[in-house]
């Protein structure tokens, strides 16, 4: 029987308060991220994570003092492991790959190079594909796994923002909640939901980025799977961090454009699938607080996935088509789902490896 490796994309956290400035010095380094002439960004990158390491910290302390984003993760690669598994086709093993805190590529590449797999998945848990995500967790991929020595078949799959599974799973998620806060709530005051996605620099989007499309196109299919006729929703973006012009528009001029409404809200952190600070504080505390500040008459917010059993099986189903298929670069449909526009869709990086045995 085959052996597939499956490893989990995901951006990590810090695992303990003296962890924190590490965790934002990995981040602010990484040319994915602080885009700046390589001379320049290791001193600018650790003058930026020592500037935001004590907010940081507040944040984690306020969660417990570190991320439970590994421990999400491990438990959905368990639960993944588990159902794929269960379609003898094969015989899995789930690995977790983290960006900038450990376990990090170097470790999962020397453990799936001890399992000794005949061929490797990559699997992010960004289900919009970002150069500054998925992009470049692959890039950090590829450099791991040549110095592990491990030369097996490895396939990539890019994104699965508009997969019908994932978007019919969001959508039970965002349905329940919506009931929830419609009870809560008195029957005159209209309920929003705001899809709110972590935000991009608007540079590195006009650049060719597909994030922000992808994300559009993730709200347009969950909305299409809801039964929730004539909803007032719309697509914001968080989480800005540098003084850049970012996309738009943003959770906190939507919070303020609902208290202007006197509409209460219903926040779906769309483009996160497991809880973090940028769900766990960011939305449930930060914009919380700026909600009741506004006068918004409800504050309300969807669960992220985590081991959700219909997003464990959206993942399932999207790892046995993708293994089943012959593309070394693949989206949840086959080829390419970007507009040419977005140059820096993988596909259009890697045109040869994405049609590779096609």
């Amino acid at each position: 029987m085959q052996r597939v490796a499956v490893v989990l994309f995901n951006l990590g956290g810090p695992d303990a308060p003296e962890s924190v400035r590490p965790f934002l010095e990995n981040l602010f380094t990484d040319p994915a991220i602080l885009r700046v002439p390589g001379f320049i960004r290791p001193w600018l990158g650790r003058f930026i994570a020592k500037r935001r390491t004590k907010a940081a910290s507040e944040n984690y302390a306020i969660i417990g003092g570190r991320s439970p984003l590994l421990e999400l993760t491990e438990e959905q690669g368990r639960n993944l492991e588990a159902a794929l598994n269960q379609s003898g086709q094969a015989e899995y093993r789930c690995f977790t790959a983290m960006r900038y805190w450990h376990p990090m590529s170097d470790a999962a590449a020397r453990a799936v190079q001890a399992w000794e797999p005949d061929s490797v998945l990559l699997l992010p848990l960004y289900p919009q594909y970002s150069t500054t995500t998925t992009g470049s967790s692959v890039a950090a991929w590829d450099q791991a796994a040549a110095q592990a020595g491990l030369r097996v078949p490895t396939t990539t799959l890019c994104c699965y923002h508009s997969d019908p599974a994932f978007a019919a799973a969001t959508a039970a998620e965002v349905q329940a909640a919506y009931g929830r806060a419609r009870a809560a709530l008195p029957a005159e005051v209209r309920l929003r939901v705001l899809f709110s996605a972590h935000g991009l620099p608007e540079s590195i989007v006009k650049r060719g980025d597909p994030y922000q499309w992808q994300v559009e196109q993730t709200v347009a299919a969950v909305v299409g799977a809801l039964t929730i006729p004539g909803l007032d929703h719309v697509v914001c973006y968080q989480s800005r961090v540098t003084p850049q012009k970012w996309i738009g528009p943003s959770t906190e001029a939507e919070l303020e454009r609902a208290g202007h409404d006197k509409v209460a809200v219903l926040v779906c952190p769309i483009a996160f699938v497991s809880e973090h600070s940028e769900t766990l504080v960011e939305l449930d505390v930060e914009y919380r607080e700026e909600a009741e500040r506004l006068g918004v008459p409800g504050y309300f917010r969807v669960p992220a996935q985590n081991s959700d059993p219909g997003f464990i099986a959206a993942l399932r189903d999207l790892v046995l088509r993708t293994v089943a298929g012959s593309r070394r670069l693949c989206s949840f449909a086959g080829g390419r789902q970007c507009p040419k526009p977005f140059g820096d869709c993988p596909h259009a990086k890697a045109p040869a490896r994405s049609k590779e045995m096609a």
